[in-house]
């Protein structure tokens, strides 16, 4: 059976590993074009061609098409504006590129051999950039005072210290969670399938070859398929789910700054 671990693995293309090379101020680095490359820089062309698609040729009565595009543009726009209230329009863009990236990202994944977001890398930098965003609004709209978050002033006196403490180490855990998240349900989600695939064709090989378990493979064989099937289809609402936990969870975090001490 393959190893269901290996399709993750980073690999150079032929032809674009160039080796070390020396760059100025970052030093000597391993320069290639590797497939985790490839795979985001298609899921980026797909979503630029998709919102091109979609806003180029906007019509009264949309097709089907636009009428997606549509669809997603008003369900990240509904999350931010229910999330953050009147504000939320400012992080519309922000928000947005972020779910659709990642879904993209998600989606692709089903169709080749790597899935960019299943690399803890990918996961951190996209949730690297949310907290910094977030950290940057709190100290540009309320300086100082954005400290505030972690003095809960509903708290008795003699507990704010201790909930306070407790609220600063879950904001700084809120990347960490983000991240994981995004890239354990990837991870897997694509580690079953592949377990559950390396099953049917074991076993059915192994049923017509006839060593030694012989037919009795066949229905296991055929349970594994089913849940291969099964899996498939969990996999693409996954896919879906993730990007949006993780947009909705983006306009929490942004909500707490933007509305810091105060509903909207």
């Amino acid at each position: 059976m393959a190893d269901p671990i290996e399709q993750f693995e980073i690999h150079p293309l032929p032809g674009l590993d160039f080796g070390e090379v020396v760059l100025p101020v970052v030093g000597k680095v391993h320069l290639a074009v590797t497939n985790s490359h490839v795979a985001m820089t298609i899921a980026f062309a797909l979503v630029v061609l998709f919102l091109t698609l979609v806003t180029s040729n906007a019509k009264v009565v949309p097709g089907r098409l636009q009428a997606a595009g549509e669809q997603l543009f008003g369900m990240i726009n509904g999350v931010t504006d229910s999330i953050i209230g009147h504000e939320g329009r400012k992080y519309f863009p922000f928000v947005f590129t972020l779910f659709s990236l990642i879904l993209a990202m998600n989606l692709l994944g089903m169709f080749l051999t790597f899935t960019a977001t299943s690399q803890l890398a990918v996961t951190i930098t996209f949730a690297a950039l949310t907290i910094l965003l977030v950290i940057g609004i709190g100290f540009a709209k309320h300086g100082l005072k954005f400290f505030g978050l972690f003095w809960p002033t509903a708290a008795p006196l003699v507990l704010r210290p201790v909930v306070g403490a407790i609220e600063f180490l879950s904001f700084l855990l809120r990347p960490v969670t983000l991240a994981l998240r995004l890239f354990g349900n990837m991870l897997g989600g694509h580690v079953a399938l592949k377990i559950f695939a390396g099953f049917v064709v074991t076993l059915g090989a192994s049923a017509f070859a006839a060593d030694g378990m012989g037919l009795f493979a066949l229905p296991i064989a055929g349970l594994s398929m089913a849940m291969v099937v099964a899996l498939t289809a969990l996999e693409f609402l996954v896919a879906f789910l993730q990007a949006f936990v993780f947009a909705v969870l983006a306009s929490i975090y942004l909500n707490d700054v933007v509305n810091l001490g105060h509903g909207h």
